[in-house]
């Protein structure tokens, strides 16, 4: 596959700025050209930036409803209603369901608090009548829905059949018609002014509370609500959300309470997860926490990491922790076996080469695993794409969709919700089902809106690069200024940066299993340093013993072995001087 390096470039207003940046902040071009690509134009803007404050966040009754939302559940404390707390089984859903029921545990008692998570395979996506079915049976009269339920027009109908009043707290698309409501809280409402859209689902459910407090809570409860941010940054990160705005100020607070004092159940699955005496960041919550925590809900029920996150002793979490670690384990089998057969389907497809899109569809594949898969396939053929599998009635094909750079899923598959039972989800990740009898023309309606919709810039897999850097510019004065910019995620991501002509410099090698992976030691000529190239090995190795001049592109990390640190390159792609035209 092609992939385009592009250098972002300045505007001569944006150099101007740059230029004001580093005489205010005694800092380098390279450094004042990040800050302003992050609109940061002023010495107030870096402070502000480095130090996000809770107290910028947004008032919550700004957002729609939220007046409604805090009576509703003043009055099912004050009355001591029995609450129903109801989440998706994802990270995000998991995490807000948490959240929620660890704040109500200190002003309700334990006996009128339930939590509810649907079985991924049983009852799919969303609010279902098992889970209302599930209120009535424990006399709820309030149920809370996190992460999900801004579709679900049927359900709460249902629910409010069964004198059960809803708070609806989501960060999906809406419909033209809301739901019936108590209360429906979701930034994305045509009619809400709130001012930050892009809050996750355990965001929206964090506003609630942030609401409820403000207006009738203590300092004892505002302390302890604020206590749960380590439950939000988990979501942020896992839903790849925009790290700006508000994210930025919950993420950068939370990751500050994962680091310093956990919770027994977040310090549980750091352990299993090999982060217990690390310094974690939000690429270990993307790639080492969150997969762990969704392996709950893909493989067994997403129950099991609620119980893990609201554990209040060491041994429970524990326990919790390890079955989630042996969840992820199978997890991974089903994942690999899947992914193969799905790439040998695509591959005995003889018009695989020309299609815009992918949409393929295993009868025996795991629910749980589609949308991993989804996000393989597009690493190998660089376009929008579908795995689908047989739904639990038999009759429906279920799945998960994932999207390349800029194109917008969500829209494809929505026009064609005429084929659809049901489908939601964001710009870049969506999921969807349908009845067995509607897949070939969903398959053709689909690939033709992709063909007619999709640019030629997004059909190239493309790497941002913030700047050029000479290796002798990598210094441990200039790691520090790029670790004072994280959090990283999407809107603010992790600094990329490319150095050209590069050489073998003395001990480049390869290591690992099979030796797939290129252990670096280069020079340009200004300075040496050490770097790792993942996969890279078989590809380069000999034309790096050759002396060959090659570009690479990097982020730069600190290595820390036998308690000495340095800093190395994380090789994200290189190119030989005799293939940089491609």
């Amino acid at each position: 596959m092609q992939t385009l390096w592009v250098v972002d470039t300045l505007t001569d207003e944006q150099k101007e700025q740059c230029k004001s940046l580093e005489k205010d902040l005694n800092i380098s071009q390279v450094e004042s050209a990040m800050l302003v690509k992050r609109h940061i134009f002023t010495h107030a803007d870096y402070i502000k930036f480095i130090s996000p404050s809770l107290t910028d966040l947004y008032n919550p009754f700004l957002m729609k409803d939220m007046e409604r939302a805090v009576e509703r559940l003043k009055q099912a404390v004050d009355k001591h209603e029995n609450i129903l707390i109801y989440g998706d089984y994802d990270v995000d859903g998991t995490t807000s369901v948490a959240l929620v029921y660890r704040f109500l545990s200190k002003i309700i008692n334990l006996e009128s608090l339930f939590f509810y998570i649907p079985d991924r395979h049983k009852e799919g996506y969303g609010v279902s009548k098992l889970g209302i079915d599930y209120a009535i049976e424990t006399h709820c009269t309030l149920i809370i829905s996190l992460d999900c339920g801004i579709k679900a027009n049927e359900s709460i109908a249902y629910s409010v059949k069964n004198n059960i009043d809803f708070i609806v707290c989501d960060h999906h698309m809406p419909d033209v018609e809301l739901p019936s409501a108590v209360a429906v809280l979701d930034p994305k409402r045509n009619d809400c002014n709130y001012p930050y859209k892009e809050l996750s689902g355990c965001g929206v459910g964090f506003k609630l509370l942030q609401a409820y407090t403000q207006k009738y809570g203590s300092e004892e409860i505002s302390a302890h609500l604020y206590k749960q941010l380590e439950l939000l940054a988990m979501s942020i990160a896992s839903d790849i959300v925009p790290l700006t705005g508000e994210n930025r100020i919950l993420a950068y607070h939370g990751m500050k309470q994962i680091n310093t004092s956990p919770s027994a159940g977040v310090k549980a699955i750091l352990k299993v997860a090999g982060l217990e005496s690390t310094s974690v960041n939000i690429s270990d919550l993307v790639y080492k926490i969150g997969p762990r925590i969704n392996a709950s809900g893909r493989i067994s029920s997403g129950k099991t990491a609620v119980e893990l996150l609201i554990a209040k002793d060491i041994e429970s979490a524990s326990r919790h922790s390890e079955s989630i670690n042996q969840y992820n384990e199978q997890r991974k089998g089903y994942d690999h076996q899947t992914t193969i057969e799905a790439l040998e389907q695509l591959r005995q497809d003889p018009e695989n080469d020309n299609k815009k899109a992918t949409v393929v569809c295993g009868e025996q594949w795991q629910q749980g695993v589609v949308g991993i898969v989804a996000s393989r396939l597009t690493e190998t053929y660089y376009r929008p794409t579908i795995v689908l599998t047989r739904g639990d009635d038999l009759s429906t094909y279920v799945g998960s969709a994932r999207s390349v750079g800029g194109f917008d899923i969500y829209s494809a598959i929505e026009s064609c919700r005429d084929l659809l039972t049901n489908f939601g989800g964001h710009v870049f990740a969506a999921g969807l089902a349908m009845k067995r009898e509607n897949l070939s023309a969903f398959k053709l309606r689909f690939e033709q809106y992709v063909a007619l919709h999709i640019t030629a810039e997004q059909q190239v897999k493309t790497i941002h690069i913030e700047n050029e850097l000479h290796l002798s510019d990598i210094t441990s004065d200039f790691y520090k200024f790029l670790c004072s910019l994280e959090p990283f995620g999407p809107e603010n991501p992790t600094p990329l940066f490319a150095t050209n002509s590069v050489r073998n410099y003395r001990y480049s090698r390869c290591v690992g299993k099979d030796n797939k992976h290129l252990k670096l030691n280069v020079t340009d000529g200004t300075s040496t340093a050490d770097g790792i190239a993942f996969g890279k090995g078989e590809v380069y190795i000999q034309h790096l013993l050759e002396g060959e001049s090659f570009d690479i592109c990097y982020r730069i990390d600190e290595n820390v072995f036998r308690d000495r640190s340095s800093l190395q390159l994380m090789v994200e792609d290189m190119k030989l001087h005799t293939d940089s035209e491609n």
